[in-house]
């Protein structure tokens, strides 16, 4: 039976499990439509997606049109879930783009765009909600147009909308899916939609293109196998009307998934990282990719994989060529929402699932070990998000490594440290929704932890160059302890420590006890305790006493030569800066500029492209601790951003007095 493998994505909202669910009911492969409030479609199954109404995880169905299995992927819609997004658009040949019909192109649809075009991934453009009040499908048409790069151009148009939706056009050939003639008053319209469409096809046909030039018309069998050689190619995509809640439209988008998509054959072969190559056919030696982890409480690590080439059996030994450990899975299986059912072999061209292997990790590659091939990675973001966690009982401390492991080894672009600084434990996420759902993740493994913004890891640095004594002398009968040294410290870049001893004053294997002295002092600063940096020391003369003189004397002198120049050097605060991308429609930037204003932030610059704009600043960390639900309030949901550490800067006087009281009172209680 041929194979059908599509993506589908979609800014939060616009509709897409239920799309997914309409068209499982409208293909007879589940008995009752499911909604997602109620929790109960079929690819929302987890508990947390059934708690929060929506996408977490991406849900893998299965259905039969036309004589074609499709594979669906329904990932999620919040972008804090970019992990299921990006693994779903790889895993596939296609992608299903749902845009709503009345709010139009929003931040997660240019990002889920731009991840299709990365890739190279055909799509179609699906305009749901069409039944809702105030759709509107031909502004939505000109906003997808302007914003998203590439061709889009309507395949279908709509009868009425709204209420009044009640059927499709085809624009080549002006006939209704219904069977029913067009309205008299959508002439006009199709006559233009049909010019626009037509002129799209021959663009991605030079013959064709010369053709049309010279005036010749071009037959409808034509221009029909253009479009499809163009939507394979990724050089077209087709936009259609649909309303998953009342059914309008969706037959017809049935048969575009079957007659418009490419097939795993069709897509051609697979390219290794070294240039290899392997034929999307069963006969040809075995490949795959795991493109999601997840671990189930009762049958443990199931690796979703993408077999590119060749035919996988139950015992059949594989290599993990990413990794290079070899595996043999006894049983394979497919998946279809929740249910897993046990299949004879993975064919070029399928979704499968195994099940209770050890070493596999999300973008690993596996390959028949007498044919390896390695394929590249998924290409992940960095976290933008972090709270710190504090463990609720002394067991949940003693547990929480394991389970955070577990976590990590289902969803890598969860981050996990221990900052030295501070001593707090930071779990590192895309934002605050997905660190939300770990948490939860966590009490359901039996680990249970409250939450806090992360302390800043501050720190103090000088502003003058100063010199000081620091002397080291004690007797306490027997061999005392002396040491003493004069050292200057001036302000630089980094750490530097050099010796300009001369004539013998303190012998050369003192030198280093001095700088572990300095480093100790370093370690806790003169204004609140906090580490100094940017500071370069030179020892400039000192004295020794041939009994009493060691290395812990000199190390004692230099720490305190250390701490007296500090007080002539005009300590001062320093606070981390990072690098904030905020991507929001360009209705918003106003609210952006001026919001990151009360927040310290330095703009660096403004990028617009079609209706979204880009803004870039230095940003104090302090001042982002809840950016990302901030940025959500601020923009309707209709933002996203990405943060990277950008240096220190110094602090504002007046913020810094309050840093320090708070400071210096944490201590004294401590």
């Amino acid at each position: 039976m041929p194979v059908r493998i599509v993506s589908v994505a979609a800014h939060s909202g616009a509709g897409k499990t239920t799309l997914t669910e309409a068209l499982l009911h409208r293909s007879g492969a589940i008995p009752r439509l499911g909604r997602v409030e109620d929790g109960t479609t079929t690819s929302d199954h987890t508990d947390a997606e059934k708690a929060h109404g929506f996408s977490i995880t991406t849900g893998v169905v299965r259905l039969t049109h036309a004589g074609t299995e499709i594979t669906i992927l329904d990932t999620p819609g919040y972008a804090d879930f970019v992990r299921e997004i990006r693994g779903a658009v790889r895993a596939a040949d296609a992608a299903l783009i749902v845009v709503s019909a009345v709010s139009g192109v929003e931040v997660g649809t240019e990002r889920v765009w731009a991840t299709a075009d990365r890739f190279g991934m055909p799509r179609i453009v699906v305009i749901n909600k069409m039944d809702r009040e105030r759709a509107d499908f031909f502004a939505v048409l000109a906003d997808i147009k302007a914003s998203l790069r590439g061709a889009p151009a309507a395949l279908y148009v709509p009868v009425g909308e709204g209420a009044d939706f009640t059927d499709v056009v085809e624009v080549l050939s002006g006939r209704a899916a219904s069977g029913q003639p067009a309205p008299d008053a959508m002439r006009t319209v199709l006559r233009e939609a049909r010019e626009t469409l037509v002129d799209a096809i021959v663009e991605t046909d030079d013959d064709l293109m010369t053709r049309y030039l010279e005036g010749e018309e071009i037959a409808e069998d034509e221009l029909r196998a253009a479009l499809v050689r163009a939507v394979h190619a990724g050089s077209l995509y087709p936009v259609l009307p649909v309303s998953a809640a009342t059914g309008v439209g969706l037959d017809t988008l049935a048969d575009l998934l079957v007659d418009g998509l490419r097939s795993a054959r069709e897509r051609g072969p697979v390219t290794g990282l070294d240039g290899q190559t392997r034929e999307p056919s069963p006969d040809a030696p075995f490949s795959a990719r795991v493109w999601r982890m997840s671990i189930d409480p009762f049958v443990g690590k199931i690796a979703y994989v993408r077999v590119w080439s060749g035919t996988l059996k139950p015992g059949d030994t594989v290599r993990n060529t990413t990794r290079g450990a070899d595996l043999k899975p006894a049983h394979l299986y497919v998946m279809n929402g929740k249910d897993l059912t046990e299949v004879p072999e993975l064919r070029a061209g399928m979704i499968g699932v195994l099940t209770k292997l050890g070493d596999l990790h999300t973008g690993d590659t596996l390959a028949d070990p007498q044919s390896p091939i390695e394929y590249d990675p998924l290409w992940l973001p960095d976290p933008a998000h972090t709270v710190a966690l504090h463990p609720v009982t002394r067991q949940d401390e003693d547990k929480i490594g394991a389970a955070i492991a577990r976590l990590m080894e289902e969803d890598p672009t969860l981050h996990f440290t221990r900052e030295p600084q501070t001593g707090e434990q930071l779990l590192s996420g895309m934002g605050d929704m997905h660190t939300t759902i770990a948490i939860e993740k966590l009490a359901a493994l039996g680990v249970n932890v409250t939450t806090t913004a992360p302390q800043i890891p501050y720190r103090e640095t000088i502003h003058a160059a100063s010199e000081a004594q620091g002397k080291h002398k004690k007797q306490s009968g027997g061999h005392g302890q002396y040491g003493d040294c004069r050292v200057r410290i001036e302000p630089g870049e980094g750490y530097g420590f050099r010796s300009a001893v001369v004539g013998g004053a303190i012998p050369g294997k003192y030198i280093p006890s001095i700088e572990k002295g300095v480093q100790d002092a370093m370690g806790r600063g003169t204004l609140a305790g906090f580490p100094i940096q940017d500071v370069h020391v030179t020892v400039l003369d000192g004295s020794y006493h041939d009994v009493d003189s060691s290395d812990i004397a000199f190390r004692t002198a230099g720490s305190l030569a250390l701490k007296n120049a500090l007080e002539g050097a005009r300590p001062g605060l320093l606070e981390p800066v990072m690098l904030l991308r905020v991507r929001a429609p360009a209705q918003f930037t106003g609210d952006l500029i001026g919001d990151l204003q009360t927040r310290r932030a330095r703009v660096q610059g403004m990028e617009p492209e079609g209706t979204v704009i880009t803004v870039t600043a230095v940003v104090p960390q302090a001042e982002l601790q809840n950016y990302s639900a901030d940025l959500r309030s601020l923009t309707g949901d209709r933002g996203a951003f990405s943060v990277k550490a950008h240096g220190y800067q110094d602090v504002p006087e007046h913020i810094a007095r309050k840093v320090i009281e708070d400071r210096r009172a944490a201590l004294a209680n401590a």
